[in-house]
Parts: structure tokens; C-alpha cells; sequence
């Protein structure tokens, strides 16, 4: 070959591709564009308000002393189902259950030192910036794959409610359904007794006179009939069984334990319903008065905080198993942020947000025990870290959700996760 057949035949390899794209060829994807997708129906979110110290639950490292101040786990360390995984000796019913579930063990944000701002973090996977109020996962989740039946919603929280947990830009059909105790369910679902059918319809003829013009567009008007009719339809007797839970067998009611344990026992009476999401909450003022913001002595009792938290979530996985929802339903362990290995001057821990776990189980991925690893003392990362939209994209992948979709505050794209890519690994 001369040297102008040389540089006609190179320029014409290095034309091809722009000439495939013109005549309409999309170029081949590679197997890291492929967008993973998962076979989970449900989710069931459990909220450790406070933040779960990873050091002392699921990301176990040397013993440490509060007394001497030497830093490391406040705990001795158990092996598990799955090989060179170990976790806390007070999480002895999930151990044997590792095979089950993976502690993703290197989620990591900036904000570690006020609970709003990073409990607002962790349940929208975003800072607060402007004006835009971004939606929960839990509502992007049900406004994009809504109720799995009929006649119940999409989205109920177990809990305190507050804007982080609420749909933002995505409106009331987002929204969560609560209730706050399991003895009783969700109030104000039905009209109360004096306001009968005659009465209610003369309201409404009322309301229906004052909304003229551009008043009829306002979108908090639209969203209160939403509301008000998505409570009727649920106020009847098929859903309000659900809360049932007398209606369970003793011995399994034992099994799950505490006020926290029957929360997890509710949340898989609503999956057989067929709600979508729901977050069940271990409040701050269970077993130890702090819960899991173990400053000074609220350490003291941490322990049995870390027992109530196994016994639920072992009897979650094994009961949802036996039924054969386990891999339909994924189980999502989070909190807004983790603990340093340092014990502080009253021999508790500060915050953490450079490293910390949360817990996946369930949910038809390729469970592994433990993902990424932290340093000799969990206070960072070493291998394979996980931002906060990375988590929120695994689990939109496992309900399959497209995690690079866009979501639309009225006209603006907003990413679904802000770039957050799903933990591959986890994905058969």
C-alpha cells in the first residue's frame, strides 16, 4: 500500500462511524450501558432514626474500650452464613440469614451533623437546594409503578410523618397513607358521623361554586379532591383488614417481637395486600430513650436496640419466605448516617456520614452477605463506594424502575436518582 492509498483507506475508517450515525445507526452499547432490571414488587423500608452505627451491627472490626478511649467496636463479632462475613454478636438470628442479605458496607454522604438535613438526604437522595422540594423514594416509587392491586395505596408509612418522606413536586397521588401505632389503624380515612351523603353533596355543590377561572387550575385544589377520594376508597372493610393483627397465629406474633417486630409483621400483611412501598420506622424513643443517636450513655443500652432489631428483621425474611414473597419483596435498612469508631467523652458515638451500612435482603438480587470494604476501623471506604443516588439506583433497578429516567418538576427534567448507578454485582 502507497502512502495516498494509506491515508485514503484511514480516512475513510475514521468517516464510517460518523457515517453510520448520520444514516440512522445507533452505535452498539456496551455491556456497562445496559440498564439493569430487576423482578421485585414491593419494598420495605426500615428507618433507624438516628443512625445504626456500622461499627457495632453489620460492619464489625476490632473490639475497642470507652473507658480507655480506644477506638473500635463497641461488641464481639459472630461469623455468619456466608464465608469471611461476619456481623455483631447481637445479631445472632440474622447471621445464619446472611446468605439472604447484603450489608452494603461503603454508602457515604457529607452531612453529618444535623439529623433533618441528612434524614433528607437519605429519603430523597438529594441536598436541599432552591426552591424544588424533590419526592421520597418512596413516592417516586409509587408514581412510577403505583399500587400492585386494586383499592389500596401505593405507599404507606408506619411512623411519623414529615416533608422528606412526602411526594414533593410529584403531588398528593405520591403521597404516603400513615398511621403512627399498630393497635389501630390509619385515622380519617372516612367522613365523620354527622356529615352524611346529603350534607356532604351541598359542600361540595359550594366548594364547586367558588372555583371560577384560574382558580380551578390550582394544583393544591386538584390534589385535595385526589386525596379526599383515594381515603374514601380505602376507608372500606377490604383494606382496613390489614390491620388486622390479631388475625395472625400467636407464635408468629411472638416471633417478631416488640411494637417494632409487629410494624414488620403489618408491613408484610400490606405486601399480600398489594401496597407497593412501605417504610416502617423504629422511633427514636424505643428500648433506650435515644435509639440509634448513641451519644454519651445511650450507648449503655444500644444492645437492645441492635436484639429487636434481629428479631424483626430475621422473622420478616423467613416469614416473607415462606410464603414465597421474599424475592418479590425487597427489604431496604437505612438511616441518615453511621457512627466513628471513636467513643466520645460520655463513651458514646458522634456522626458519621464518610462511611456507613445500609442493609439490602430479599428482593430477587444475588445476595452476597457483605459489599465494598471499609478501613481497619469503618471510618472510610477502600473498596467499591457507594453514593447515596448509587444506592437509590440499585434499588429502582430491583423494582424496575429505569434509574436514568427523568422525573418533571412542572416543564424541568429532574434526574430520577441525580446519576446514581445500581451496584451490578447484585444483579444476576
Amino acid at each position: 500500500m502507497n502512502r495516498r492509498e494509506f491515508l485514503a483507506t484511514s480516512a475513510g475508517a475514521l468517516l464510517l462511524p460518523s457515517f453510520v450515525r448520520a444514516a440512522g445507526a445507533a452505535p452498539a452499547a456496551s455491556p456497562a450501558d445496559a440498564v439493569l432490571k430487576g423482578k421485585a414488587e414491593h419494598v420495605i423500608s426500615i428507618w433507624l432514626g438516628g443512625g445504626m452505627g456500622q461499627i457495632d451491627t453489620f460492619d464489625p472490626k476490632r473490639r475497642g474500650d470507652p473507658k480507655k478511649k480506644i477506638p473500635g467496636s463497641y461488641y464481639d463479632s459472630i461469623p455468619t452464613a456466608v464465608s469471611g462475613v461476619s456481623v455483631c454478636e447481637h445479631l445472632k438470628l440474622t447471621a445464619p440469614l446472611m446468605d439472604r442479605v447484603t450489608a452494603v458496607r461503603t454508602v457515604h454522604h457529607d452531612v453529618i451533623d444535623e439529623h433533618a438535613a441528612a434524614s433528607n438526604r437519605m429519603h430523597t437522595g438529594r441536598i436541599v437546594s432552591g426552591t424544588a422540594v424533590y419526592p421520597s423514594l418512596g413516592s417516586v416509587i409509587a408514581h412510577e409503578r403505583r399500587a400492585v392491586a386494586e383499592g389500596v395505596p401505593p405507599y404507606v408509612l408506619i411512623g411519623y410523618p414529615n416533608v422528606s418522606r412526602g411526594p414533593g413536586f410529584l403531588g398528593a397521588t405520591a403521597g404516603y397513607l400513615y398511621l403512627t401505632e399498630t393497635s389501630q389503624g390509619p385515622a380519617g380515612l372516612s367522613r365523620p358521623p354527622g356529615i352524611t351523603p346529603d350534607r356532604q353533596s351541598r359542600r361540595e355543590a359550594l366548594l364547586g361554586g367558588l372555583r371560577h377561572g384560574s382558580v380551578s387550575t390550582d394544583t393544591r385544589l386538584s390534589d385535595y379532591d385526589a386525596a379526599i377520594d383515594q381515603s374514601l376508597k380505602l376507608s372500606g372493610p377490604d383494606f382496613t383488614r390489614s390491620f388486622r393483627l390479631e388475625e395472625e397465629k400467636a407464635d408468629l406474633r411472638t416471633r417478631y417481637g416488640g411494637e417494632f417486630g409487629q410494624r414488620c409483621l403489618l408491613a408484610r400483611r400490606l405486601v399480600e395486600r398489594g401496597v407497593r412501598f412501605i417504610e416502617v420506622s423504629h422511633n427514636l424513643n424505643f428500648i433506650n430513650g435515644a435509639g440509634w443517636d448513641v451519644h454519651n450513655d445511650g450507648i449503655l443500652r444500644q444492645d437492645g436496640l441492635i436484639r429487636e432489631l434481629d428479631t424483626a428483621f430475621s422473622a420478616l425474611i423467613t416469614d416473607l419466605e415462606a410464603r414465597r414473597l421474599l424475592d418479590q419483596t425487597l427489604i431496604l435498612i437505612t438511616g441518615e448516617f453511621g457512627r466513628p469508631p471513636e467513643f466520645d467523652s460520655g463513651g458514646g458515638r458522634g456522626h458519621q456520614g464518610t462511611t456507613f451500612t445500609c442493609v439490602l435482603a430479599g428482593g430477587g438480587l444475588r445476595h452476597r452477605g457483605a459489599y465494598g470494604e471499609t478501613d481497619e476501623l469503618a471510618r472510610k471506604p477502600v473498596k467499591s463506594p457507594v453514593s447515596v443516588p448509587d444506592l437509590f439506583a440499585t434499588v429502582h433497578a430491583a423494582v424496575g424502575i429505569d434509574p436514568t429516567k427523568n422525573l418533571y418538576d412542572g416543564d424541568r427534567p429532574v434526574p430520577i436518582t441525580d446519576g446514581g448507578k445500581p451496584i451490578a454485582a447484585l444483579f444476576a
